[in-house]
């Protein structure tokens, strides 16, 4: 592939990631422009009014808030952990924000949502007005990409242009044989890849379907990576993802440095940030003082009033002189300390927008490691990857792909990653084969249909089950039931009433039997997934009020497909919710996501949905054929009556 063609190539990801970028910006704004505070609460961007729960401060000094609404204001709501936001004081006239500060979520429950406030002094004005939270519009992220495929176009760094021609397909991948080790621990194909990524010169790709091992995979590479190489970037796109890759290669002894504001890290990792080892660095105290002595001068100079003579004039002029060499200096020192935590860490993780922080602004990796790529839009991949002089890519793209939400830009290309691009124009990558989570019967369909038959169940989870006789695998079909689909008005999500009340009394029939034949600790914990928001709330409703015991409630956990991406449970339900007439299946038209369901089981996985529906896609009615061939295959109507 010629140059000019792949800088064709990148033009055009630019062209898309600006297109995604308008399209995201006009859906927030449809959100919230020209609309009242009612309005936006109910389009899922807005809380309000809230009540001031709770303020305090966490380990690196940020000011946190925890805020709460009422139970009648139990709309629909866009608000995640991570997600910038406002919170204002309203004036009670018009609607008009009388005053607000800017902040990140930490984490969010139904009524409660946790805030890091970007700022260090508490807002006087929070104590007056009705309080709200809105969400707002955060283009860094797009920045990033936009500047990343600039560089790309226009860099002369010789490390960013072999990449480039390497990842794009104008080059071949290239290894060394200087490497070569057995672990025995681990099973031969993840004892190839780790070797594929200490040979690599230029990329390596670690291809791993569910339950083989990435992670663990990955995290050896890192490790032994770290005999040759001083120091390594670790990236993954989702904050969660970098989170548990922090902890896995902090049992190791490797102590990373988790780059991120803290509301984005989960608690377990807030040792790691920035913001907490500062607190912990020789030179702390020093920045502390010299923090309380800019307090105090500060608040000297300003105790002059308006009229003074000129001597006080003087003073003052002193007071503010000595404030600058004192902010001077606290400038000076926080960049010593945070250079030196940076040089004395290994590991370095984040996300890929993370790794683009001024303070690793002039840092070049000799590795840099990125998991779930294949979730990743492939300018976001570009960013790390300009840190680098080679790149270990770990995913797989038969599982989730990245979030899109202009339809243009992903059917003109941006759903394609780059770790897709670089699995079809290389010979770098390694299939990680032996699955270590699931039921054989359990994987095979996803075997066959995803990974060409390459999957092997590991001896000790082939024939696992809750108990002996015990289907691993249900398919329950609701055709002919009358369980027809509905839409929520507001958030225009599918639901299905009956079919979820279906799946309540199988599960609570399933349950009784494992008590009945005293299996009930053969499982810890069971996963009710759906594709669609408006079912999972739907669910979680309902559950309240099943039969089933308290003692089982409480091991169940309800959510939809990409909240459990990375997860595994005993027992897992899929409620499929489609059912009409015309055969519009939505959401289930992307089978990738539906491997993910299905692969999250361990030894028993329930699914239910209306095969007259969805089995006009090769996909399902492929599904509901293996069914029938390993004799899962029942009717509602068997437990209907």
């Amino acid at each position: 592939m010629a140059q000019n063609i792949i800088d064709k190539e990148i033009s055009e990801v630019l062209e898309l990631i600006v297109l995604e970028k308008e399209e995201d910006l006009k859906q927030y704004k449809e959100k919230t422009a020209d609309s009242s505070l009612v309005e936006r609460r109910r389009e899922g961007v807005c809380w309000y009014p809230v009540q001031l729960e709770q303020t305090r401060y966490d380990a690196g000094e940020r000011l946190l808030v925890k805020v709460s609404r009422s139970n009648e204001h139990t709309d629909y709501h866009l608000f995640q952990s991570g997600k910038s936001v406002s919170i204002f004081s309203n004036s009670g006239s018009n609607n008009e924000l009388a005053t607000a500060v800017k902040g990140i979520v930490n984490r969010v429950k139904r009524n409660e949502m946790l805030i890091t406030l970007n700022t260090d002094k508490f807002p006087e004005w929070i104590n007056s007005g009705k309080l709200g939270v809105q969400l707002l519009f955060d283009e860094n992220s797009y920045l990033e990409m936009e500047r990343a495929c600039n560089v790309l176009l226009t860099t002369e760094d010789e490390d960013i242009i072999r990449l480039k021609n390497v990842l794009l397909g104008e080059r071949a991948a290239r290894f060394s044989n200087s490497y070569k080790i057995t672990l025995p621990e681990l099973n031969s194909t993840q004892n190839e890849a780790i070797n594929m990524a200490l040979q690599a010169e230029d990329v390596a790709i670690i291809h791993g379907p569910p339950g083989t091992g990435k992670t663990t995979t990955l995290v050896e590479a890192i490790i032994k990576t770290l005999q040759s190489e001083n120091q390594v970037l670790v990236c993954a796109p989702g904050n969660a993802a970098v989170d548990l890759l922090t902890e896995k290669l902090s049992m190791y002894g490797v102590n990373p440095l988790r780059i991120g504001h803290p509301a984005r890290v989960s608690q377990a990792n807030l040792n790691s940030t920035v913001d907490s080892k500062i607190t912990k660095h020789p030179n702390y105290t020093e920045l502390k003082s010299l923090k309380k002595k800019a307090h105090s001068t500060l608040k000297a100079a300003k105790k002059f009033k308006r009229n003074f003579g000129q001597e006080e004039r003087k003073e003052r002029n002193a007071l503010y002189s000595e404030l600058k060499t004192i902010r001077t200096d606290i400038k000076y020192l926080e960049n010593y300390i945070i250079s030196d935590i940076i040089s004395k860490s290994r590991v370095i993780t984040a996300t890929p927008v993370g790794s683009s922080q001024r303070i690793l602004h002039k840092i070049k990796f000799n590795t840099v490691f990125i998991d779930e790529a294949a979730q990743a839009l492939e300018p976001m991949c570009w960013i790390p990857i300009l840190k680098a002089k080679r790149v270990i890519f770990a995913g797989d793209h038969h599982q989730l792909p990245p979030t899109i939400k202009s339809q243009t830009a992903a059917k003109k290309g941006l759903q394609k990653t780059l770790f897709e691009k670089a699995i079809k124009r290389n010979s770098a990558d390694i299939m990680l084969r032996e699955q270590y989570r699931m039921n054989s019967l359990i994987m095979n369909f996803s075997n066959k249909y995803f990974y060409e038959n390459k999957l092997i169940a590991n001896i000790k989870v082939e024939n696992h089950k809750i108990y002996d006789d015990d289907s691993p695998l249900e398919y329950i079909d609701t055709a002919g039931t009358g369980f027809t689909e509905d839409i929520e008005p507001e958030t225009k999500s599918t639901f299905n009433k009956d079919e979820a009340l279906l799946l309540f009394k199988h599960l609570a029939q399933y349950l009784s039997l494992l008590e009945m034949l005293k299996k009930e600790d053969n499982f810890d914990r069971i996963a009710i997934i759906s594709p669609y928001k408006a079912q999972t709330e739907l669910l979680k409703e309902l559950l309240l009020h099943s039969e089933i015991e308290n003692k089982n409630k409480e091991l169940i956990e309800i959510n939809t497909v990409d909240s459990f991406q990375g997860q595994e449970r005993d027992i897992v339900y899929i409620s499929l919710v489609r059912s009409n007439s015309d055969g519009k299946i939505g959401f289930l038209d992307d089978i990738r996501r539906m491997n993910v369901a299905m692969t999250r089981a361990r030894k028993k996985l329930v699914i239910i949905g209306d095969s007259s529906t969805i089995s006009r896609n090769s996909f399902y009615s492929d599904l509901i054929t293996y069914t029938e061939e390993i004799n899962s295959y029942k009717s509602a109507f068997e437990y209907i009556y």
